[in-house]
């Protein structure tokens, strides 16, 4: 049988992936429903996060390396008292603050929020995408190996704390490549000596792109024109467009 290879579309589609789908699960939604023949993301959101995903379709592709140094905006919401072996809420309890916690004062917490903004190195999760001798982190974690990570130097450019409550917080987070918000998570319940996890993740910005621009996957999909939602190669952002192919003029 014939391999189906959809129509040739290129542009950019920005795209609000829901809540229990994989990045590249959501990316090939997208893709059918566009009947796309080529596409591909320009970087991973874990299935529990919700928010931008990039796609790109055909040409656009072509984007994805220079994507890679883009900064990147999350909302998070931190749960104090628990950390799990994931950062997150899917992950297994592994450490939990004294019987005596009462919750975290707002004041504490701006203060170690602070101390966070800045260049810094973090080590990544064992529950990731990164490969050791070809095998995704992730699955020596699932055979119960904790293999030793170099930490990576990574930048918050800036925390904004935008609610609390004593055993959660809701924030900002205005980030460089590379950086794990499950990690900081854990690091900043660490810092304040009471452990915590992320128990929300939604990703508000990449690079140039922002989420007000982005639709819903469900929404695609009910869509007679989906393609309609691409943004074209000429209207990308300055400094992404990928260069024409070389001509050669004889004379």
């Amino acid at each position: 049988m014939a391999k189906r290879r959809g129509r040739v579309l290129d542009g950019v589609l920005l795209l609000d992936k829901p809540v229990g789908l994989s990045s590249n699960h959501a990316l090939q939604r997208a893709k059918r429903a566009m009947d796309a023949q080529k596409a591909g993301h320009t970087g991973t959101l874990d299935p529990f996060a919700t928010g931008l995903l990039v796609c790109c379709m055909g040409r656009a592709t072509k984007i994805s390396g220079a994507m890679l140094n883009a900064d990147k905006s999350y909302l998070a919401t931190i749960a104090f008292g628990r950390e799990t072996d994931s950062g997150d809420l899917t992950g297994i309890v592994v450490n939990e603050a004294s019987a005596d916690f009462e919750g975290v004062s707002q004041e504490r917490l701006n203060t170690v929020l602070d101390s966070f903004v800045g260049t810094q190195l973090q080590i990544p999760p064992m529950i990731s995408a990164l490969k050791r001798d070809g095998k995704p982190l992730y699955e020596y974690a699932r055979q119960g190996i904790v293999l030793e990570r170099e930490p990576r130097e990574i930048t918050i450019r800036g925390i904004e704390l935008l609610e609390a409550t004593p055993t959660s917080a809701n924030i900002h987070v205005h980030c460089t490549k590379g950086t794990y918000i499950r990690t900081l998570a854990q690091d900043i319940g660490r810092v304040l000596g009471c452990y915590a996890h992320l128990s929300a993740l939604r990703r508000t910005r990449v690079g140039p792109f922002m989420l007000d621009a982005a639709i819903e996957l469900e929404a695609l999909q009910a869509m007679e024109a989906p393609e309609s939602m691409l943004i074209a190669m000429n209207d990308l952002p300055e400094g992404l467009v990928p260069p024409a192919k070389n001509v050669v003029s004889l004379h």
